[in-house]
């Protein structure tokens, strides 16, 4: 038999904000600094990704 044991951390709703902010930054960073940079092969496999996760870019 197998015992699975699972935590919970609770977040108070400042860090809850600080967490969101600091995703949102860096998601925009990754997606505007890949699909804006001007090397080929990372902006195509940026846009093939845009296109999988339905993304509109263009």
């Amino acid at each position: 038999m197998t015992t699975v044991k699972t935590s919970t951390v609770s977040l108070g709703v400042s860090q809850r904000v600080a967490a969101g902010a600091v995703s949102l930054i860096v998601g925009a960073f990754l997606v505007f600094t890949v699909g804006l940079s001007p090397m080929s092969v990372a902006h195509n496999a940026a846009h093939d990704t845009r296109h999988a996760i339905g993304f509109p870019c263009h």
